[in-house]
């Protein structure tokens, strides 16, 4: 077996958390502010990790992001409150639920939905279906609204920019697994 398919070394998957966890960082600076929540490219930077470095490596390197966010470094979208206090805002319900969607995403990855441009689609939208939901029930709270109310604002919005996003994201994996060395599917 060649270097590609043996496991991963502490120290390459160290490596890997940190690098994704910055991609993740520079995928939040791309927003668009539209009320207060923006639009980012967080959750296609989510999901992609979550797809390429599976699931326990992808929502490790998600919960790097989000420390990295909450110490203080300028890693979460702009605009909003800094460091600790992203997560007592608007968007929180939506950072909390980043590591289960890439941890989801990357657990259907590891069992082959990364080898076709479908069942990556699909993974993707279940991992994206997480974070909208985290969002809005915590808009919700936030908001002190119904959640019916508050629909619009923290789901409807996002859905034509997610489908946009989650297409992408599938689209661009063999060129994830060509930048790590791997096949789809392949040991992370």
């Amino acid at each position: 077996m060649g270097a590609a398919l043996a496991p991963l070394d502490s120290v390459r998957s160290a490596g890997l958390v940190i690098v994704f966890s910055l991609f993740i960082a520079a995928a939040a600076q791309f927003s668009i502010h539209v009320g207060s929540i923006p639009i980012t490219g967080q959750s296609f930077a989510v999901l992609l990790t979550g797809a390429l470095l599976g699931s326990r490596l992808g929502a490790m390197a998600v919960i790097a992001y989000l420390i990295e966010g909450a110490i203080g470094l300028p890693f979460f979208a702009p605009g909003g409150a800094p460091g600790i206090l992203r997560f007592l805002g608007p968007t929180a319900g939506y950072l909390v639920a980043f590591p289960a969607a890439a941890y989801i995403t990357g657990a259907f990855a590891e069992h082959g939905w990364d080898k076709r441009y479908d069942t990556a689609l699909a993974a993707m939208a279940i991992g994206s279906a997480i974070i909208l939901l985290g969002g809005w029930a915590w808009f919700s709270v936030v908001t002190n609204s119904s959640p019916i109310v508050v629909f619009y604002d923290a789901v409807g919005k996002f859905l034509l920019g997610d489908v946009i996003k989650i297409a992408a994201a599938a689209a661009v994996l063999p060129t994830g697994w060509a930048l790590l060395k791997r096949k789809a599917s392949g040991p992370r």
